[in-house]
C-alpha cells in the first residue's frame, strides 16, 4: 500500500483534516445522489456491451463461414454470396472446418481463464487503470480479426478477445460494487448485465445480414468507446483510500453521491477497514487470516460459478443454431436465435428491478427451480421427436419421392422454444446476474482482487470445459440425455443454494465483509 499512514477515524472527523461540532449529519439519499452512480455504470458498462457483443458473434460467424463451404460445394468456389435471414455476405478466402470452428468458439473462453487471473492481480494498480489498459487490445484483437488469412490468425484473436474479456468483465462487476450505494447496487449490477445482453442480441441480428469479417469490424469499435467514456470517470473510493489517495477518494465520493450526502460515515468505513486488514498482513497470522476470510467466499461464488456453467447455458450460446436445427421442423433456426437473445435482453431488465426489492436468495432459488423444469422439458422434447423419426423411419420406402417421414409436426416447434425461453428467463433473472454480483460483494476489500480472479477464472473454466464437453455428451448420452444431464446440475444448484448462498439484499460491503471474520 502506498500513500501516507493510514489513522483510525472517529465519529467526528469529516475526512477533510477537520472536525465537526456536535452529532454528524447523515442525509438521505435521493434520486439525484444515485445519478452520478447511474451515470458511471452506464459508462463502465460499455465493457460488458463489448463483450456481449463478442459472445454473440461465434454462432453467426461460425455459420457465416461453414455457409460459405455448402455453398461452394454445390456452385463453384467464389459463388458464395450469404447465408441465413437475407445475409448477403461477401466471399472470403479463409475456409473453417467444424472442429477447427469449435476452437474458434471455446479458445476465447480459455483465454478468459488466464484473463482473470491476470485481472484480479492487475486490480491493484487501479479498477480504472486496468479498464482503460485492457480495452486497447480488446479492440485490436477485433481488428486482425477483420483482415485474418487463416484460421490459426483467428486461435490468436480468439485467445487475446476472451483474455481481455474476462478482465474487463471482473474488474467492471468489482468497480460497480466498490462505487454503489447498497440500494441501488443490484440494480447497478443487472445494468453490466442489460448491456451484455445487448451487445449479445446485437451480434445475433447483425449476424444475420453481415458477415464475419463485417461482424468483427463493428465490434472492434465497442472497447474503443469503453477507452473515452472511462477517461471522465473517478477511480473507486475503496481503491483510492486503499492505495493512500485519500483527497482522491472525497472527491470521488462527492462526485459518486452529491455535494449534498455526507461521506463522513462511509469514509470513516473505509478507512477502518483497511486499517484492519494491514495488521494481518505479511505475517503467517495474516496467511491463515486471509484464508479464513477467503474459504467462504470462494466456496459460494465457484459453486455458483460450477452450477451456472454446467446449466446447459453454454450450450445454448454456443450451439443455438445447430441446436434449433436438430429440433425445429419447420422455424428457421436463426430467427430462434434472435427471440432467445431478445427475451435475455428483456429478462435482464427486469432482473435489475428486482435483485434489489426481492433479494437475492428468493431469485436464486426460483432461477433454480425453472430451470430445471425447462432443461427436463427441452430434453424429454427432443427425446420423444426423435423417437417418433425412428418408428417412422421404417416407413420410409413406402413414401412417395420427396415426401419426408412424418415424425414430429412443425405446429409443435413452439415447445421447444418455449422451454428454451422459460429456461433463458430464468437464468437471466436469477443465477447468471446474481453469481456475478456476489463475487463483488462476498469478497472483502483487501482481498477482493484476488478472491474475485480465483472466482472468475474457475468459472471461464468449467466454461471451457462445458462447450467442449456438450458435443462428447451429446454423442454419448443424446441430445436429450445431455440437456436431461443439465437438469440434473441444475437441481444439484438448487440444494448449493438453499444450504450456502446468504442474502445480501441492502447491506454495505463492510457488514458482508464481517461475516467471515
Amino acid at each position: 500500500m502506498t500513500g501516507h499512514a493510514l489513522q483510525p477515524l472517529n465519529p467526528t472527523s469529516n475526512g477533510l483534516g477537520t472536525h465537526t461540532a456536535g452529532t454528524m449529519v447523515n442525509l438521505p439519499r435521493g434520486k439525484s445522489q444515485y445519478l452520478s452512480q447511474v451515470l458511471a455504470a452506464v459508462a463502465i458498462s460499455l465493457g460488458p456491451l463489448a463483450a456481449g457483443l463478442g459472445k454473440g458473434y461465434s454462432s453467426p460467424a461460425i455459420a457465416s463461414l461453414q455457409g460459405k463451404q455448402s455453398w461452394e460445394a454445390g456452385h463453384g468456389a467464389g459463388a458464395y454470396r450469404g447465408h441465413g435471414l437475407g445475409h448477403r455476405g461477401n466471399y472470403t478466402l479463409l475456409t473453417v472446418s467444424p472442429q477447427e470452428a469449435s476452437w474458434v468458439a471455446s479458445l476465447s473462453l480459455l483465454g478468459a481463464l488466464f484473463g482473470a487471473l491476470v485481472g484480479g492481480l492487475a486490480m491493484k494498480f487501479g479498477r480504472k487503470n486496468v479498464l482503460l489498459i485492457a480495452s486497447l487490445p480488446f479492440s485490436a484483437s477485433w481488428l486482425v480479426t477483420v483482415y485474418a488469412e487463416s484460421v490459426q490468425t483467428m486461435f490468436a484473436t480468439s485467445f487475446v478477445g476472451g483474455f481481455c474479456c474476462a478482465v474487463v468483465l471482473m474488474v467492471s462487476q468489482v468497480y460497480i460494487s466498490e462505487i454503489s450505494d447498497p440500494d441501488i447496487r443490484g440494480f447497478l449490477s443487472a445494468v453490466l448485465k442489460i448491456f451484455s445482453h445487448i451487445g449479445t442480441l446485437l451480434s445475433l441480428t447483425l449476424g444475420a445480414y453481415l458477415d464475419w469479417r463485417e461482424l468483427a469490424m463493428i465490434i472492434s469499435g465497442a472497447p474503443l468507446l469503453l477507452f473515452v467514456s472511462m477517461l471522465y470517470m473517478p477511480e473507486t473510493p475503496s481503491f483510492l483510500v486503499l492505495s493512500g489517495r485519500e483527497p482522491d477518494a472525497v472527491r470521488a465520493l462527492r462526485f459518486l453521491r452529491g455535494n449534498d450526502t455526507d461521506i463522513t460515515r462511509e469514509l470513516i468505513t473505509i478507512r477502518n477497514n483497511i486499517l484492519t486488514a494491514s495488521t494481518h498482513q505479511y505475517t503467517y497470522r495474516g496467511l491463515a487470516h486471509a484464508a479464513a476470510r477467503l474459504a467462504h467466499p470462494i466456496l459460494i461464488t465457484c459453486g455458483l460459478m460450477f452450477f451456472q456453467r454446467f446449466s446447459g447455458a453454454n450450450a445454448f450460446q454456443f450451439y443455438s443454431v445447430t441446436i434449433f436445427s436438430q429440433t425445429f421442423n419447420g422455424m428457421n433456426p436463426h430467427g430462434g436465435a434472435i427471440v432467445v437473445g431478445f427475451v435475455q435482453l428483456l429478462a435482464s431488465l427486469l432482473s435489475g428491478l428486482l435483485i434489489d426489492t426481492i433479494g437475492r436468495l428468493p431469485l436464486l432459488i426460483a432461477s433454480s427451480v425453472f430451470m430445471s423444469i425447462a432443461l427436463a422439458g427441452f430434453g424429454s422434447f427432443v427425446y420423444y421427436e426423435q423417437l417418433s423419426r425412428h418408428n417412422s423411419y421404417v416407413h420410409v420406402q413406402h413414401l412417395p419421392p420427396g415426401v419426408a417421414p412424418p415424425g414430429i409436426s412443425a405446429t409443435y416447434d413452439w415447445i421447444p422454444l418455449l422451454c428454451v425461453l422459460v429456461f433463458t428467463v430464468s437464468f437471466s433473472m436469477g443465477i447468471s446476474p446474481i453469481s456475478w454480483l456476489l463475487i463483488g460483494e462476498l469478497f472483502p476489500l483487501e482481498y477482493r482482487g484476488l478472491g474475485s480472479a480465483l472466482a472468475t477464472s474457475f468459472s471461464y473454466a468449467c466454461a471451457f470445459i462445458g462447450v467442449k464437453t456438450y458435443v462428447d455428451f451429446t454423442q454419448t448420452l443424446g441430445l436429450h440425455g445431455a440437456f436431461w444431464l443439465y437438469a440434473a446440475f441444475s437441481l444439484a444448484g438448487l440444494c448449493f443454494i438453499v444450504c450456502f448462498v446468504p442474502e445480501t439484499k441492502g447491506r454495505d460491503l463492510d457488514e458482508l465483509d464481517s461475516r467471515y471474520i
